[in-house]
């Protein structure tokens, strides 16, 4: 959510916009950064716009649901339960900055998907907080995609999306959806948040797919 946009939910301006959006001095380009990117370094930058949500575990769940045989339901317990992956990538957020080898641990979503039955050719990735996004499915499956609870060896912190964030490193950054609660599958792509503001419907960093248009 940008500074002058209006919040959907309370049709208001946001008045809570962390120092990230205002960019940073550019560093020299290497091959892992796409164009128009710069090197963050060792900072995370955390974007962010209106109260951080904080989800009790014993209230969190994941949820698949929309175009599929039976609805998925899976609590924090049967999450963590679930096989794990450690993934080293890079990350590119659509304000500009890149961050090298970040270290994540989570589900792949080609687990949460495993014994769901659909003929869904995309998702909606909904979270806390009213926040959504849209994404092809073919995006999130494949091991390219991961609902992830560990960052850099400690749990998820929520100003990052913990207890649990989306995760999809080959799209810009707004597409791996903080605090995600679940997926809906459908037939028909419906847009995100951001996408109905005039962000590009899928984001691709080497493209510079920043907004509708480009």
């Amino acid at each position: 959510m940008g500074a002058n946009d209006i919040d959907p939910n309370t049709g208001t301006t946001p008045r809570f916009v962390s120092r990230g959006f205002t960019g940073r001095a550019r560093r020299a380009r290497s091959a892992r950064l796409p164009p128009g990117q710069y090197d963050v370094g060792t900072g995370f930058p955390v974007l962010s716009a209106g109260p951080t949500p904080n989800t009790h575990l014993s209230r969190w769940d994941f949820t698949v649901q929309g175009q599929v045989d039976q609805v998925r339901h899976y609590s924090w317990a049967e999450f963590r339960s679930l096989p794990r992956e450690d993934v080293e990538v890079d990350i590119h957020c659509v304000t500009s900055w890149s961050k090298f080898d970040t270290r994540w641990e989570g589900v792949s979503v080609d687990t949460l998907l495993g014994d769901v039955e659909s003929e869904a050719e995309y998702a909606l990735a909904f979270s806390d907080g009213g926040y959504t996004t849209n994404l092809p499915l073919a995006d999130l499956t494949g091991g390219r995609a991961w609902v992830v609870d560990t960052y850099d060896g400690a749990p998820l912190r929520p100003e990052h999306g913990g207890p649990a964030r989306l995760l999809v490193p080959h799209l810009y950054f707004w597409k791996s959806a903080k605090w995600v609660r679940g997926l809906v599958l459908g037939e028909v792509e419906e847009l995100g948040f951001w996408e109905r503001f005039g962000y590009h419907r899928y984001g691709d960093p080497w493209r510079q797919q920043r907004y509708a248009g480009d």
